[in-house]
């Protein structure tokens, strides 16, 4: 078996998945692993909390300067150096036993609420009778359902989302939100993002689940449309619409996302750190909208808005 190269990167611990998702975007990454935790007699001794591990199958691409690259554009969007966390990183090369395997261990059944769970694709898992389940692969695509920004809009879905609506979700990553609306009954659903690389991810985490995408069977059976595509350019109105993005790029579109949501729709934010919040509040003013709703989850707000 070839080696492999496994990269350390000191981060703010809110910013992991962020930064997991410019490791899969810019390497050829295998996986990822987050916080590890070592107990003794029921006692954490002790904690990875704020170092991320990457596995590399190889050094295509120069680490040093792809992160400093990424690290400066999200301190142009807004970021501090606090938020972000350093970003010091160490490079070394490792004999390659098995590891690919050995970073799913750390990777479990996510209860999202009592009847919404994210399983990852190679967990064998039984569901309640009314349990609703998502099988993803944790790490391919921003958006794995283990981050809390996703959780919230998970729980939005869930309480505000009506079967037979239609959903719109921007920046969909993994598609996962995509796919919870269209287990939760919608008529109609429509997933976008500007990053090429991450529509074949959500197309085919869709078909892990069973749902059609980009073409129908029949008028009574309609996919999940994935494309490349930006708010701006969608002519469409919704019953919902999901948008799990930066602080900053929320405020950009905030218009954007109004446009696109029916009168009487509601629209999910998230992906907004409790300091960044007025940002977005302010944004959402802007555009004519009003807060329906404030979800919090440790350090990450979230917004259900009405026109």
């Amino acid at each position: 078996m070839n080696n492999y190269y496994e990269l350390n990167i000191s981060i703010n611990p809110e910013m992991e998945d962020i930064i997991s998702d410019i490791c899969f975007t810019n390497f050829d990454c295998e996986g990822v692993v987050l916080t590890e935790e070592t107990y003794k007699d029921l006692v954490m001794t002790s904690t990875t909390k704020g170092n991320l591990r990457v596995f590399l199958n190889s050094l295509s691409k120069n680490p040093y300067e792809v992160l400093k690259t990424e690290r400066e554009l999200l301190k142009s969007r807004g970021f501090s150096d606090e938020e972000l966390g350093s970003w010091e990183i160490t490079v070394s090369e490792k004999e390659n036993q098995d590891w690919s395997k050995k970073w799913k261990e750390k990777w479990t059944v996510t209860h999202v609420t009592d009847t919404i769970s994210v399983v990852p694709s190679w967990i064998k898992y039984t569901p309640k009778e009314d349990e609703i389940t998502i099988i993803l692969d944790p790490g391919c695509a921003f958006g794995t359902g283990t981050h809390q920004t996703t959780q919230l809009c998970m729980k939005a879905l869930q309480k505000y989302f009506k079967s037979g609506q239609t959903m719109a979700d921007i920046g969909t990553g993994s598609g996962i939100l995509a796919i919870l609306a269209k287990k939760l009954g919608a008529s109609e659903v429509y997933g976008c993002d500007n990053d090429e690389t991450v529509i074949d991810v959500a197309k085919e985490n869709a078909i892990k689940n069973g749902i059609l995408i980009n073409s129908a069977i029949n008028d009574d059976v309609q996919p999940i449309v994935f494309e490349l595509n930006t708010a701006d350019k969608i002519t469409k109105k919704y019953d919902f619409v999901c948008a799990n993005i930066l602080h900053n790029v929320l405020s950009e579109i905030m218009c954007d996302l109004k446009n696109i949501m029916k009168d009487d729709g509601f629209l999910s934010l998230s992906g907004i750190l409790d300091e960044k919040k007025q940002i977005v509040l302010d944004s959402v003013e802007r555009a004519g909208m009003k807060v329906a709703e404030t979800l919090i989850q440790d350090q990450w707000v979230s917004y259900i808005v009405k026109k």
